[in-house]
């Protein structure tokens, strides 16, 4: 019996958005950071899908960073909570991408 392995990993994300009509910001704020979890066979493909996916939710995307895998994180010693593995596990089995947390920014002028 033999079982088909996926080629699926799960890669985080920290996406910076700006502002756009209808993104759903808190008045005042001036874009946020998502932290997202994101399944794809490389990296370029969850960062393309997850930019993908904010542009449908009428966000605006203007930088990606890449953190790696859940064993790329761990091997650099990154210490990842039951409830960020079950979002991972989540976006693997849903072949999705997840968006664990959303911190706004605010112009420190005002």
């Amino acid at each position: 019996m033999t079982t088909k392995e996926s080629r699926q990993k799960v890669f985080t994300l920290l996406v910076e958005v700006g502002r756009s009509t209808d993104d759903g910001l808190p008045d005042g704020a001036t874009g946020a950071a998502l932290m997202c979890y994101a399944s794809g066979v490389d990296e370029a493909e969850a960062v393309r899908e997850t930019v993908a996916i904010l542009k449908q939710a009428d966000l605006a995307p203007l930088d990606v960073s890449g953190y790696g895998t859940l064993e790329e994180r761990l091997a650099e010693g990154h210490d990842i909570p039951d409830e960020e593995r079950e979002l991972m596990q989540r976006a693997l089995d849903e072949n999705s991408v997840i968006v664990a947390q959303m911190t706004p920014f605010y112009d420190k002028a005002n």
